[in-house]
């Protein structure tokens, strides 16, 4: 088949401009270079699916080259729109899309079924400042510290298992059919959380994320049973209350998980085992919250999460449910962001409809309007489809933040070697386009949790991964979470392995020290938690972040490689670059050009004085 030359950037201005996701009602230009002769039609598909055709405009010529044009009207095209070009040569098409990546930047031609480009159109909206600004810590609070002064276990519940020591290892007891059939305990609660809110004021923690802690019948709480209640093993309202005030007192705030799209078999709404005095659905087709559910044979066979029956699947817009949850004037996320909460983390967001996201957004924002609203999503945010549908998660309507599983892949996958540094840039910048640069700066970046195996364990308990890891994810855009235990080196593989209790008097001193170190320097450089962001390779391979915050800068340079590497950098505005760490001033040569030794599997953080 004859050859068409063409070239377009979406990261290159002088092809897309501006860059990245557009607040709506924002002019995108689109210019694509191809061969003389050859005629250019843009190709547009919107939020809905539906593609439209303009012809683009004749911008000029150079040599054998012309360049078309064309500006891209975005007042109706909120959400997530795609883009590629026809190219017309005599009597024969061409197209012009994305790289075969799907991650942006410079595309190539196609015969036929071109990859799109993606332009996220979005509505401005407020996210306060203590989130972008903030160190999470997710706590699974059973698994974090019993604050009791006798050391007793609250209210055990029945036919449960209690650990005998604090440090054993965790397990579940199954029947022969896999099925947990007693929950296990360790202990921790509320007030052990109370007790060390100056362990976790001093090592920078500024947000708390709750793992449940309502009452359920299971140790990690996804299967609610009363969302009116904290669970009595760890507490009760008046421990909440108290957590969320003298929390405040410690620059900390709190953000509660949200399981809203299933409900616990064993719970006052279900009510399938009869532990409870309400007139459960599983009871009666007269129950109160018979609606709330969606039975294939009463009551029996229903519709649950990922086939557990004891998690049966709610209608998220049953008008009763809604109004209990969400818009009610005493619904559940009114009363405990009124109790002291600032936001919830809502558990599998892909499970719950669009409208119950925004409505959810809305109400909280009319109780509390610095609340936030974080959604557990795993794959980019923006093009997300979940059951055949494109997901509305962040045009401005819906959630504020996501848990970054993307970056935390990158990042793993960058420090153990597997990517290089080439393909860790493409995937962070595919981010870094299509996400709203507020949403971009307010991403969960997590290294670990709950879902995971543990940081330390991924690294195969390597100090120096470790520190590269971490260095990675203090610097960068986003809000870094840690999950309690993995600033003290907690090995784990996944669940249940991943929630052992804190290692208390058995912590890894220099894992702690590398944390508390990267957190300081992230929380005391206005750079570090506002500045625009620029990611680009640099020579022998090396990645180099730029954060620049009112006239200042920082750079990162980073070796994932198993070589020492050197990097020349020229001095900028005659400013002298001093490395952040050590507090080195560097020395340059006559020419104003630094020679920076980046050690192998590791970094620099430079910034100029």
């Amino acid at each position: 088949m004859e050859y068409c030359f063409a070239f377009h950037n979406s990261h290159i201005n002088q092809y897309r401009s501006p860059f990245g996701a557009v607040a709506v009602g924002t002019n995108v230009n689109l210019k694509i270079l191809v061969d003389k002769g050859v005629e250019a039609y843009l190709n547009l598909i919107n939020f809905i699916g539906e593609e439209s055709v303009v012809k683009m405009s004749w911008e000029g010529d150079s040599g054998n080259r012309t360049l078309f044009s064309t500006k891209l009207d975005t007042l109706n095209l909120i959400g997530m729109n795609r883009y590629y070009f026809s190219l017309k040569k005599d009597d024969k098409y061409f197209f012009y899309g994305n790289n075969e990546s799907a991650l942006g930047g410079e595309g190539r031609i196609y015969y036929e079924n071109p990859i799109p480009y993606q332009i996220t159109v979005y509505e401005e909206s407020y996210i306060p400042e203590w989130f972008q600004e903030g160190i999470i810590y997710q706590i699974f609070a059973d698994r974090f510290y019993n604050g009791n002064k006798d050391g007793k276990i609250n209210s055990r519940k029945k036919n449960s298992f209690i650990y005998g020591s604090w440090n054993d290892e965790p397990m579940y007891i199954r029947d022969n059919k896999g099925s947990i059939i007693r929950w296990d305990f360790y202990g921790g609660n509320l007030r052990g959380v109370i007790e060390k809110l100056p362990y976790l004021e001093e090592l920078g923690v500024t947000i708390l994320y709750f793992n449940p802690i309502f009452e359920s019948a299971s140790s990690h709480k996804y299967d609610v049973g009363d969302y009116e209640k904290i669970d009595s093993m760890l507490g009760d309202e008046d421990d909440f209350k108290e957590l969320c005030s003298r929390a405040e007192k410690h620059g900390i705030k709190v953000i509660l998980d949200g399981v809203f799209s299933h409900i616990g078999a064993d719970s006052k709404y279900f009510n399938k085992f009869g532990n409870y005095e309400s007139l459960g659905a599983y009871q009666s087709k007269e129950s109160p919250y018979y609606s709330w559910f969606r039975f294939k044979e009463y009551p029996d066979s229903y519709d649950c999460w990922w086939g557990f029956d004891n998690q049966p699947n709610v209608d998220e817009l049953n008008p009763s449910y809604l109004n209990y949850i969400v818009t009610g004037k005493e619904s559940i996320v009114s009363k405990w962001l009124k109790l002291g909460a600032s936001g919830w983390r809502l558990d599998v967001a892909d499970e719950l409809p669009d409208e119950f996201i925004k409505l959810l957004k809305k109400r909280i924002r009319e109780v509390n309007p610095e609340s936030i609203l974080v959604g557990e999503v795993w794959e980019d945010a923006s093009n997300k489809i979940s059951y055949s549908e494109r997901r509305e998660y962040l045009f401005g309507r819906e959630l504020d933040s996501v848990t970054n599983y993307p970056f935390r892949e990158s990042i793993l996958k960058y420090a153990k070697g597997e990517i290089n540094g080439a393909e860790f840039i493409s995937r962070v910048y595919s981010l870094y386009e299509n996400y709203p640069r507020d949403n971009f700066y307010n991403t969960m970046n997590l290294l670990g949790n709950h879902d995971t195996q543990r940081l330390f364990t991924i690294l195969e308990e390597d100090i120096s991964l470790l520190r590269f890891a971490i260095a990675i994810q203090m610097t960068f855009p986003g809000v870094p979470l840690i999950y309690y235990g993995d600033e003290v080196g907690l090995i784990g593989g996944l669940d249940p392995s991943n929630r052992k209790p804190y290692p208390w008097e058995k912590e890894n001193k220099e894992v702690y020290d590398i944390y508390r170190k990267l957190i300081m320097l992230r929380k005391s450089n206005d750079i570090l938690l506002k500045g625009d962001f620029d990611i680009y390779q640099g020579e022998n391979d090396l990645v180099i972040v730029k954060r620049m915050y009112k006239n200042k800068s920082i750079l990162i340079i980073l070796n994932n490689t198993e070589e020492d590497k050197y990097i020349r950098i020229k001095e900028n505005n005659n400013y002298k670059l001093r490395d952040i760490i050590s507090g080195e001033v560097l020395v340059g040569d006559d020419k104003k050009k630094y020679n920076v030794k980046v050690k192998k599997k590791g970094y620099k953080i430079l910034q100029e004085d």
